[in-house]
């Protein structure tokens, strides 16, 4: 049964405004999963608040050419076959369901990904992207590394804070 111009123009529309919302988008085959391998490989997307969806890829591809904020040329190579769009807040968290769902079966199969303008084509890309890290774990990264210098800044502030506060003043007046 085709769609009808109608429904292919609201597809568009719809797909246009999940890429435009996301930040993170893989492009997955999931075709072959049976029944209870889909209705599990959902349940663990719904889980990792991933959205998962099958798509036309003549549809994702003009709704992908309609955004120009975004460079998707990209993932247009990837898009023939059984396409499956995920889009997630976490870059990794698409790549670990994959990656656990690969330890039973054969698919998903990450075809490309798109993360904050990055584009990784491919499935050998799975592991990279699983260990992608967040803002938050960077951040927290960083912060670790400020930590051991930090108490040294403090404790020569605390005993020469009288020439510290000086030279602070000195710079300000500059």
């Amino acid at each position: 049964m085709g769609m009808t111009r109608e429904q292919k123009a609201q597809m568009i529309d719809d797909l246009t405004a999940v890429l435009e919302e996301s930040n993170i988008i893989y492009l997955a085959d999931i075709e072959g999963l049976n029944s209870a391998n889909t209705t599990e490989l959902r349940r663990q997307c719904f889980r990792n608040e991933i959205s998962l969806k099958v798509v036309k890829n003549t549809l994702l591809k003009k709704a992908m050419e309609r955004i120009e904020a975004k460079e998707f040329d990209g993932l247009y190579s990837s898009l023939k076959g059984n396409t499956a769009i995920m889009t997630a807040e976490k870059g990794n968290a698409p790549a670990k369901v994959i990656e656990g769902f690969r330890k039973k079966s054969d698919k998903p199969i990450l075809k490309a990904a798109w993360i904050d303008q990055a584009v990784f084509v491919g499935d050998d890309q799975l592991k990279a992207l699983s260990n992608l890290k967040t803002k938050e774990e960077l951040v927290g990264e960083i912060i670790g590394l400020l930590q051991s210098p930090l108490k040294t800044v403090v404790s020569q502030l605390q005993t020469g804070g009288q020439k510290i506060a000086g030279i602070v003043k000195t710079l300000s007046e500059k």
